[in-house]
């Protein structure tokens, strides 16, 4: 792991975060690697919609190069989203994998309660986060 903290050991995040780009750019021009991301996108609300929705952000990320990670397409697969502690141990489990990550990838205008939970985590542990709109298009400067 990268150390955030400059020679006289204050913390840079902004000189690591720069020094982790670099580094990931060198590793992207390798043809047989492929960076792991995490797709945050919500699952909740229209539960069918959201996970066609998140099938085709992995499509997306497949196609520009990356490894995709959408727990939120696996964990309800045997974990039931209505019972809490099930919901929770969901959670805890895609936050450790969220760890193993290079990069977040965030889709659409609507951050659900989980979705705030991940990027949190994220901004926690220096990760870059790009977001898309709900078509895929990143969005600039934001």
């Amino acid at each position: 792991m990268m150390d955030l903290r400059n020679s006289e050991y204050y913390p840079d995040p902004t000189a690591a975060e720069a020094l982790a780009k670099v580094a990931r750019e060198e590793r992207a021009k390798a043809k047989q690697y492929r960076p792991l991301i995490y797709i945050c996108s919500p699952y909740s609300g229209e539960v069918e919609y959201n996970l066609s929705r998140a099938r085709g952000y992995c499509r997306l990320a497949v196609g520009k190069g990356y490894i995709p990670l959408a727990p939120h397409l696996l964990f309800p697969q045997f974990l039931d989203d209505d019972d809490r502690q099930q919901r929770e141990l969901g959670l805890f489990f895609a936050l450790v994998l969220l760890g193993k990550c290079e990069e977040v990838w965030v889709f659409g205008s609507r951050i659900s309660e989980g979705m705030a939970r991940e990027l949190d985590a994220a901004n926690k542990r220096c990760l870059p986060i790009r977001r898309f709109t709900d078509k895929g298009e990143e969005e600039q400067g934001v």
